[in-house]
């Protein structure tokens, strides 16, 4: 279907194109904001908040740093590999006025992710924050990093309580064990040393690239989507547009610069990196980092102190959050957009929530090549569960067979989407780029969809064996590839099991060579190498699995099972 499609058929306020020249580079989003509102709280995280003017700053001296005290050039990588704190949008901002490429990287990766993510990236410069000093230790000598700037929890804090924050998190917490790195240079000291400088303006254009953001595939090790500044500046604005739906009063739904965004999913995933780093930044809205969401009590103390009016999460997280006794007696009176994404959200969650808020969950689609936001549904009573909405202005969605032709509506097949935030391809990797955008760039997504004469398309199935936890992507191929390289283990097989606190979860069936393996040894090897999300939460020994006369596994034979 042609984008025009569905021109009429999005709610009031929301235009059906989008203005792709208003913003040069995401750097114009960012230094233009800035200015506008520079007297407004930008960020706040630990009881300190950031304006707009600080954060423009701070900023502005750790790019100044990079320019002055390395030798990295416009187009190199920095990885940046840190939770939800208010270092996190100064160094990624940093990095990209210095004209760096920002390579995302979760802090909770095993050694085995990081080498494979900072090797295939070629980084060469790092922030990380300290609890995680040990393991890049570790995986350095095998990449090509050279730079590394050191972030603490209390950096950003005043002196006397950020000093405490730090000791408490390294002697009482324990959660610093020893390493040695004597060449990494603190981030305290990167902000003083570029204060005085000048920045040196680089040049971004639209179909620069800004973030390498990795994503598992199908086959093999994560590969990383390259998304340039003109993707996310149209995300940002494809979002926005979707955020100017007027409601029966004819107001706008979200009003400039007063807003008060929770954000407790990770910035470096790019559902929350585009949508509370860069939309909330060019409406001048307020983000409140929460650091680690799992602590929900800490979490809800935190809401308590805000009125707030936005909160991303996924279903896990609004689960966890209503499981807590304190979380019914918080002020909603604010609470105008719950979004819901990464996984699909359960019907019962979406109306225990708006029964206890008054606010409905609005679901929408969206995966890393499409930086990410390709759909969503209109606000309020408009939404529709069940539905991942309408495409967002100036994308298109199509569904094929397997042969290419396109399908009419209401038939399922492989969705396809075409649009200005669609990544320029994956780093370095022509061959998996060509395997999926055509020449007309369209993207073929893996996932099978509906979409339904009104517009609004479902996502009925998974055509890849892919297995989604808590929002995060796991591939089989991976789980597999590495378990392949335990000693003791003949063959195996990674399945995704439903999972009432994290939608799936990852049910590995293990065959074990002469001699046998328990799942006591498997279960101490997959923490070794998976990052949490990853790691499997059934682990099954059998005598054999099931396979084809040429001896593929059948994973869909032991879903049936499962």
């Amino acid at each position: 279907m042609h984008a025009d499609f569905w021109n009429d058929k999005r709610p009031a306020g929301v235009p059906a194109q989008i203005d792709l020249d208003s913003y040069k580079s995401i750097l114009e989003v960012f230094e233009r904001s800035c200015k506008k509102f520079a007297d407004r709280p930008a960020f706040s995280n630990l009881g300190v908040t950031l304006t707009y003017a600080e954060l423009e700053r701070h900023s502005a001296a750790f790019a100044a740093y990079l320019q002055q005290h390395t030798d990295l050039k416009p187009g190199e990588r920095i990885a940046v590999q840190m939770p939800n704190v208010l270092q996190y949008p100064i160094a990624v901002f940093g990095a990209l006025r210095a004209g760096l490429i920002v390579v995302n990287t979760n802090p909770l990766y095993t050694a085995r992710e990081m080498r494979h993510q900072f090797k295939d990236s070629g980084a060469r410069a790092l922030v990380y924050l300290n609890v995680f000093g040990k393991l890049v230790q570790e995986v350095l000598p095998d990449t090509d990093i050279e730079h590394l700037i050191e972030v603490k929890m209390g950096d950003m804090l005043p002196t006397a309580k950020g000093w405490l924050v730090n000791t408490v998190v390294a002697k009482v917490k324990k959660m610093v064990p020893a390493y040695e790195l004597p060449q990494a240079v603190p981030f305290k000291s990167v902000l003083r040393r570029g204060k005085g400088h000048e920045l040196r303006p680089v040049q971004a254009g639209l179909d620069d690239v800004a973030v390498l953001q990795y994503t598992g595939g199908t086959t093999g090790p994560a590969k990383g989507a390259m998304l340039t500044h003109g993707n996310l500046v149209a995300n940002m604005l494809q979002i926005l547009a979707c955020f100017s739906q007027i409601d029966a009063d004819g107001q706008k739904l979200l009003k400039e610069g007063q807003e008060v965004m929770i954000a407790p999913l990770p910035l470096y995933h790019i559902y929350a990196f585009t949508a509370n780093c860069m939309c909330m930044m060019v409406t001048g809205n307020h983000n409140v980092l929460i650091t680690n969401p799992r602590d929900i009590a800490g979490f809800v103390k935190e809401l308590k102190k805000w009125r707030f009016s936005a909160l991303l999460g996924l279903n896990t997280l609004f689960v966890a959050l209503m499981d807590n006794p304190e979380f019914k007696n918080l002020d909603f009176s604010a609470l105008k957009v719950t979004n819901s994404g990464g996984t699909a959200l359960v019907k019962a969650t979406a109306e225990r929530w708006e029964s206890i808020t008054g606010c409905r969950i609005v679901e929408g689609y969206g995966l890393t090549e499409t930086s990410p936001v390709a759909s969503t549904n209109p606000y309020g009573q408009l939404a529709r569960l069940g539905t991942v909405g309408i495409p967002v202005p100036g994308t298109a969605f199509k569904v094929i067979d397997d042969d290419g032709n396109e399908m009419p509506l209401g038939e399922r097949g492989e969705l396809c989407i075409k649009g200005p935030q669609v990544m320029k391809g994956y780093w370095q990797r022509p061959d998996a780029t060509a395997e999926a955008m055509d020449a007309e760039g369209w993207f073929k997504t893996g996932d099978v969809a509906v979409i339904d004469p009104d517009g609004f398309t479902r996502i009925v199935d998974r055509k890849k064996d892919m297995i989604i936890v808590s929002g995060f992507n796991v591939y089989p191929n991976e789980i597999e590839d590495v378990m392949m390289a335990h000693p003791k283990v003949a063959s195996c097989a990674a399945i995704g099991v439903p999972d009432e606190r994290s939608g799936e979860a990852v049910k590995l069936f293990v065959v074990a060579r002469e001699g046998g393996v328990t799942v006591e040894e498997l279960k101490a090897y997959c923490k070794a190498n998976f990052t949490g999300y990853k790691v499997p939460k059934h682990i099954v020994l059998r005598d054999s699995l099931p396979m084809t006369p040429v001896g593929k596994i059948l994973r869909r034979e032991l879903r049936d099972i499962a």
